[in-house]
């Protein structure tokens, strides 16, 4: 009986759209369920949530556990899926916010690069290390699915802590950006094919294609790039056009997170720019909030018997589940160690490439070398998540504060006085999120 694991199952509405996608596949008519959070409140309205999606696809036989204790939910599991946020939104996302602000540094979603990734990630590796250990104790051969932010940095922190596991890092960004795409374009995304690679957050569709009737492609980048000539481009992603203007490919993550990841949007002195960009400040506070009280009306819901929708989504992790278990073949982008994957990037940095999945596992595909401007691009960022990983996994503070020194974003706005303060501000602030350093 396969068993599946959600490690931070207390987000409720994202492990709503995870049991939906593989519970609706008759496959796992049978499988175990097992939630774990720390918070015994959300893991009981993701109980009542979990079991009502069975009564609605009329599933007896699937067993459903929700328990407090990770080794419990652990032992045995064919596959763990990692959706938690250490710290939660308050105190951590809420510091990670308003301390910089103190200094002039401002961010928008703040959980993957700039000093809010560096103290997300700082917080998380520490837990996954626990969690790595607990695997190969517990369910050595199980793959282990990441979904939790800074991607990349914990991705790669996994591959340092624990090699041996079977690991991929999961996100949307490439097919919701696809799809936009096509949307832009008035095109059926069922017609395109495309072929994106990079770093998380920070890939590129290096192929855009439409597939005519008569068997002929049309690449797409002519038209996509006419319309950021012709100023035709959605109001909310003003950045991504501007970046395909001046790098020649698109980005895969969105403009309110690309616009953290340089120094070229958000700028002291420049609200010009976040005027003629667009950028949403403070967006993630906002999802939040917003997140939070979505999660409070859906419990008084739950309570007063509402039926619970069951609402499939793009993510990749069941998809990824069935072709595991029935050696049905499928293609994914996967985050994993590079390793020669893209020969112009760190081999041991994350990179988001293709993935065929079957009964074998998650086997990435080989890209070869990226047009240079995008390498070169991509590699700011994983200067930064090289020295986070290893400051989480060292224990030192020195690496902390080179790691925030090279960050595009906070660079371009700090001093490196402000810098050190700044990170000595959110040590302090962290408290026993963060374990001492030397």
């Amino acid at each position: 009986m396969t068993k599946i694991c959600l490690i931070g199952a207390g987000s409720t509405v994202f492990a709503q759209a995870i049991l939906s996608d593989v519970l609706s596949n008759g496959v796992f008519a049978d499988c175990v369920i097992s939630l774990h959070d720390i918070d015994g409140e959300r893991l009981k309205t993701s109980e009542i949530v979990a079991r009502r999606i069975c009564d609605g696809l009329d599933l007896p036989r699937v067993r459903i556990e929700a328990t407090t204790e990770r080794r419990v939910a652990l032992a045995g599991a064919n596959f763990v899926i990692l959706m938690m946020q250490v710290g939660g939104y308050r105190p951590a996302t809420v510091v990670d916010f308003d301390i910089p602000k103190r200094y002039g540094l401002r961010q928008t979603i703040a959980d993957t690069l700039g000093i809010g990734g560096i103290f997300r990630g700082l917080r998380t590796i520490p837990v996954l290390q626990e969690i790595c250990r607990d695997i190969e104790d517990l369910c050595p051969d199980a793959l282990l699915m990441n979904y939790v932010n800074p991607m990349a940095i914990n991705c790669w922190a996994i591959g340092e802590i624990a090699p041996q596991l079977r690991t991929v890092g999961l996100c949307h960004s490439v097919q919701h950006t696809s799809a936009h795409l096509a949307r832009c374009l008035g095109e059926d995304i069922a017609d395109i094919d495309y072929v994106s690679a990079g770093i998380n957050h920070v890939a590129f569709f290096l192929k855009f294609n439409k597939r005519h009737r008569d068997g002929s492609t049309e690449d797409l980048y002519p038209r996509l790039k006419a319309l950021a000539v012709d100023g035709q481009v959605p109001p909310d992603d003003r950045i991504r056009f501007d970046v395909l203007q001046r790098l020649g490919y698109f980005v895969t993550e969105s403009s309110e997170h690309f616009s953290e990841y340089t120094a070229w949007y958000i700028k002291r002195g420049r609200d010009d720019l976040i005027e003629r960009y667009g950028i949403p400040l403070d967006e993630y506070i906002t999802r939040c909030e917003d997140q939070i009280a979505g999660w409070n009306k859906l419990r008084s819901e739950l309570e007063g018997g509402a039926p619970v929708e069951i609402c499939r989504s793009n993510e990749y992790a069941a998809g990824i589940i069935h072709a595991l278990v029935t050696g049905q073949s499928g293609l994914i982008y996967g985050n994993v160690r590079n390793g020669g994957l893209i020969d112009n990037l760190p081999a041991d940095c994350v990179v988001e490439v293709p993935c065929h999945v079957d009964r074998n596992g998650v086997q990435p595909i080989k890209v070869g070398s990226l047009p240079r401007q995008l390498a070169a691009v991509i590699r700011l960022s994983t200067n930064v998540q090289e020295l986070t990983v290893h400051a989480a996994l060292e224990r030192r503070r020195e690496t902390i504060y080179q790691a925030a020194l090279l960050d595009p974003h906070t660079s371009a706005e700090l001093s490196p006085d402000q810098i050190w303060h700044l990170v000595d501000d959110l040590i302090a602030a962290h408290g026993n999120l963060l374990p001492a350093y030397r």
